[in-house]
């Protein structure tokens, strides 16, 4: 049997819409290649894992040689020499304050400890989130989720969350337009808190750029307003970059395009290249509000995972990284906007670094062109590109290349999307 067999037999897959028809044999730099040996250019990272490229040869050779001398010990019994070196590493690349980690092995983990550190730090006991937010699949982060699709036919949810409207300008809850809103849904969270909660919010959890709900950017303003006055009432600010960080978006973290400091900063996906692991990070005073048996994880830290991640934050350093995803993704938008005069299926074109979206819509009403989003992708992949598709309407389709990525490979993914939209049409 082949692995399409096997998988049917023997993974557990009807919770998945649809697999694309590819058995990966293996990867390099952009190009993924199926067990047929066809090749791909990659412009969705494993959804924005592989920020240095699939198999970057220092990380494995990192990961190598950990593995001949230890590859477990449990970080939180015995003392965990890449955990301590990557830890020091993270308190040097973090905004602001952020200084001590936990390791986890994912980013929903590493969410749910992130609350319940600042639920322990505060003495509160409820959140504010976002909707069209994703934060994970666990309860806890399904409960601060603020998407329908994701969450339906699974509750009840975590009581004690209240959501603000999500900064979506190009559908903006409050049918109001950026700038002459005078970024109402930052001043609307004084509202959440005064009529939605028990005045006892320990935080605001929201991502710098969503993911998920279809690459939001919100105006620069946004985070400065909302997060004073959440801190004006006594709550503290989590930053869920799991998905935004490590060079994703043309800073180390997406967080810095706002001028805010983090009190609890999350990641994942980008962190080790490949290799699972996530954490969270906090202001020292946070984060020791941890009393003995208050969080723990058996794998978090792993060090085979923790000799990728610095060998992953020396390689977007030295090759700087975060600049090319600047760079590359100024030049992706430009084709991409390019193309909105003449086709009428783009609706809107939004980003920031190497994490883009494009919106497509079927008619001046702004109907969702979600059948054409899965045609367009389709027609993508049979000419040798993968993209990604999402959206809280399943008609955004998502570039989130690996930072590697070059301007030749930019411009051929941009003329094949063309083509693709074109036949979509």
């Amino acid at each position: 049997m082949d692995a399409k067999e096997l998988y049917d037999r023997y993974l557990i897959t009807s919770m998945v819409a649809g697999f694309e028809p590819i058995v990966v044999e293996r990867a390099s730099g952009c190009t993924v290649t199926g067990a047929d040996g066809a090749e791909y250019l990659d412009c969705f990272s494993g959804i924005a894992v592989v920020n240095a490229g699939h198999g970057h040869p220092r990380v494995l050779a990192a990961a190598r040689e950990q593995m001949e001398k230890l590859v477990h010990c449990c970080t939180y019994v015995y003392y965990n020499p890449r955990a301590a070196e990557l830890a020091k590493r993270l308190a040097e690349v973090a905004p602001g304050a952020l200084q001590k980690s936990f390791f986890s092995n994912s980013g929903a983990e590493a969410i749910e400890g992130a609350i319940r550190l600042a639920k322990q730090f505060t003495r509160r006991r409820e959140l504010v989130c976002l909707t069209l937010s994703f934060h994970g699949r666990t309860v806890g982060t399904l409960s601060i989720t603020g998407n329908r699709g994701r969450k339906k036919g699974f509750g009840p949810y975590l009581s004690g969350v209240a959501f603000a409207p999500a900064p979506y300008c190009y559908r903006c809850p409050l049918k109001l337009s950026y700038p002459g809103c005078g970024v109402a849904c930052a001043d609307f969270m004084d509202h959440v808190l005064r009529y939605q909660t028990a005045g006892e919010v320990a935080a605001f959890v929201a991502e710098p750029v969503m993911g998920e709900g279809g690459i939001i950017v919100p105006p620069p303003e946004y985070f400065q307003r909302a997060v004073d006055i959440v801190r004006n009432d006594g709550g503290l600010f989590i930053a869920d970059e799991v998905q935004s960080g490590f060079g994703r978006t043309g800073r180390l973290f997406a967080i810095e395009h706002y001028g805010v400091e983090p009190d609890i900063l999350c990641m994942a996906k980008g962190i080790a290249d490949g290799f699972p692991l996530g954490a969270f990070i906090a202001r020292p005073d946070v984060a020791d509000a941890f009393t003995p048996g208050d969080h723990l994880s058996t794998f978090g830290g792993n060090p085979v995972c923790c000799a990728a991640a610095l060998a992953n934050l020396s390689v977007m350093q030295e090759e700087q990284l975060s600049a090319k995803a600047a760079a590359r993704g100024a030049q992706l938008m430009a084709h991409l906007e390019g193309l909105k005069p003449t086709c009428p299926l783009v609706g809107d074109v939004r980003g920031t670094g190497l994490m883009i979206g494009v919106e497509l819509v079927r008619d001046a009403a702004k109907t969702p062109a979600d059948k054409e989003a899965k045609e367009v992708r389709r027609l993508c992949r049979e000419a040798g590109l993968l993209v990604g598709l999402g959206g809280a309407l399943g008609n955004v389709i998502r570039f989130q290349p690996p930072l590697v990525i070059s301007p030749e490979q930019i411009d051929r993914a941009a003329d094949v999307f063309a083509s693709a939209l074109a036949a979509a049409r």
